[in-house]
């Protein structure tokens, strides 16, 4: 699973418009030929990037090449079950990566347009936004 080596905080603030901008950044097919885009907005946590990868691996039988372009950077932090109210923050948890609509979550070349399709359909059941297959040559 993906996370971080080294963080400038440990524990971070929620942030505020969760949901409410679109990305200004990763809009657009940068390696492959077909993508995988974010309609939604979410958070993507480390375990879920992982499945989605495993999916698209299997599916394409080892063959062409696949980007992750997301990073699970965000540290969750979590509380005991049954803990009273108070006590600080808890611990870290996972790590997400924050999503906005219109992310390009991941990449692939070297396959054809029908594999790829299916392969990214197989990742995106495992994704808790809802999705778009993107290429270079479709739109």
């Amino acid at each position: 699973m993906l996370l971080p080596k080294k963080v400038k905080h440990r524990k971070w603030h929620k942030g505020r418009a969760r949901n409410k901008r679109l990305a200004t950044t990763k809009t657009a097919i940068a390696f492959g030929a077909y993508g995988l885009k974010a309609t939604t907005g979410a958070w993507v946590t480390s375990r879920q990037i992982e499945a989605a990868r495993r999916a698209m691996t299997r599916a394409i039988k080892r063959g062409g090449k696949i980007w992750i372009r997301i990073f699970p950077d965000k540290p969750v932090t979590t509380k005991g079950s049954e803990m009273p109210m108070g006590k600080g923050k808890g611990a870290v948890d996972h790590y997400v990566a924050v999503v906005r609509p219109g992310t390009v979550m991941f990449e692939m070349g070297g396959i054809s347009e029908d594999l790829a399709r299916r392969a990214l359909e197989l990742a995106a059941y495992k994704l808790p936004v809802k999705t778009k297959i993107i290429g270079r040559d479709l739109e």
